[in-house]
């Protein structure tokens, strides 16, 4: 049963119309065919009184006594319905006295019932020796001083061909109206919800970077405008929501700022001052703390700056490859002091567009990130290829690599992960988080390879531009 029901608001739309309209179908239909039904058993009626009429008008004795009619009547058809006719004329004792060749012996009904035909025409369906049935009605008519009984009837059978003709064309007719229904429903219905898919369409693409933007109402007045309306207050909440806890953010790392700076100036004072053994090693980790919470701070007014940043209108198109080699010559002394060598492998050179201020603090934070937890005198490898429309540029290192359940979680704000960067500066969990902001901010993503056996390899792609304008 689950297979038959609809999925969708516009299949149960559409399921829903066809069943309404089949019930009202079914229902006209049964009205219509009862009410053709009794008008035919009403023309019929009418029919045979008129017939009786004048078939008593018809009837004689003949010089022998024998009841006859004066002309063939039967020959000419009277009903609409082109039915046979049965006639059948008895004398007030039940004999029959005569009877409508039609019938061919059989009798038309029973014997005379008490009080058949004094009043009306007792109109009534027998069924006849044939199997056939037969409407009838009596009359008691007057007659050379003799009281006949004349049963006159129809017989049903051109009816009932009738009533089986009208309701075999409904039964064609009413699945034919519905499939023709479920058709034009389904185009009503898609055309209804139109306006819902493309609210969908547009809604879908809203994030938390981009809650400035508004779902377009083409009419206020209506449910979707409604919805539409309501569901632009709720972005306007979320995003004034989201503006404050940036600037919170923002005001508390740069208040952070000055006391973190006013302890590590005390503390290197009380370095140069000379102290004891056991009070200059707390000292030392106090500035080592607070090395690390200037960081953090730093990676947190970063971080503001990156989310308030209307990227798209800093676009910039540029090749990868120089911005590549200017981070690397930023960390040039660190990769040194670590005997770490940097190779590339630049196998395109097609350019991309981006904000190159913001990709340059991402790619920083991902080399820095591949630095932190390379081993002594390895090698970092840093290679560009094209995938797709896309320009693919990898990061790999040779330390431990990152587990496959941590992949995504390294950059979540804050996550530093379960593998130490050994003997290295250990980071503040931002770093990552700021670059796949500014990566997809850039309309590009990043991930890590989740193949490495060894070694983590980092891969960040942007789409690339066909051909270079200022070339």
């Amino acid at each position: 049963m689950k297979l038959l029901k609809p999925t969708n608001l516009r299949s149960r739309l559409t399921f829903w119309y066809v069943a309404v309209l089949a019930l009202l179908l079914f229902v006209y239909a049964a009205i219509v065919f009862a009410f053709q039904y009794a008008a035919m058993t009403r023309q019929m009626l009418h029919d045979e009184i008129q017939d009786v009429v004048t078939v008593e008008g018809l009837l004689y004795f003949d010089a022998v006594g024998q009841l006859q009619l004066r002309q063939d009547y039967f020959s000419r058809p009277q009903s609409h319905l082109l039915v046979d006719r049965y006639m059948e004329v008895r004398d007030i004792s039940g004999k029959v006295l005569y009877r409508s060749p039609t019938l061919r012996g059989m009798p038309l009904d029973g014997p005379i019932r008490n009080g058949e035909g004094d009043r009306s025409f007792n109109e009534r369906v027998v069924r006849l020796e044939n199997g056939n049935h037969a409407f009838i009605i009596s009359h008691i008519h007057g007659m050379d001083g003799r009281i006949l009984l004349i049963r006159l009837g129809y017989s049903l059978v051109p009816l009932r061909d009738r009533m089986l003709q009208f309701l075999l064309l409904l039964v064609i007719a009413i699945p034919l109206a519905l499939i023709l229904a479920a058709m034009a429903g389904q185009g009503i219905a898609r055309r209804a919800l139109r306006p819902i898919h493309t609210l969908t369409e547009h809604a879908t693409h809203i994030s938390a970077s981009n809650l400035h933007d508004r779902l377009e109402v083409p009419n206020s007045d209506d449910e979707l405008g409604h919805m539409a309306l309501a569901f632009n207050h709720l972005l306007g909440r979320l995003d004034g929501a989201f503006q404050q806890l940036r600037r919170f953010t923002a005001d508390a790392a740069h208040e952070l700022r000055a006391p973190l700076a006013s302890i590590r100036t005390v503390g290197e004072v009380a370095l140069g001052q000379g102290t004891e053994a056991g009070s200059r090693k707390a000292i030392e980790d106090i500035l080592e703390e607070t090395s690390r919470l200037n960081e953090t701070v730093d990676s947190l007014l970063l971080l503001s700056r990156v989310e308030a940043a209307e990227a798209p209108g800093q676009f910039e198109i540029f090749p990868l490859r120089p911005l590549v080699e200017e981070v690397a010559g930023l960390l040039g002394v660190m990769m040194e002091d670590a005997e770490v060598k940097v190779t590339y492998a630049f196998e395109t050179d097609k350019p991309i567009q981006a904000d190159r201020n913001l990709l340059r603090l991402a790619l920083v934070n991902v080399m820095h990130n591949a630095w932190k937890f390379a081993p002594h005198r390895s090698t970092i490898q840093v290679r560009s290829v094209m995938a797709g429309d896309m320009v693919q540029l990898s990061i790999q290192d040779e330390g431990p690599g990152i587990p496959p359940n941590e992949q995504e979680q390294v950059f979540n704000r804050f996550y530093t992960g379960s593998n130490p960067p050994g003997g290295r500066q250990k980071g503040t969990g931002l770093g990552l988080s700021i670059a796949k902001l500014v990566v997809e901010r850039c309309s590009g993503n990043i991930a890590f390879d989740s193949g490495m056996t060894s070694g983590a390899r980092c891969i960040i792609q942007l789409r690339s531009i066909a051909h270079n304008p200022n070339g």
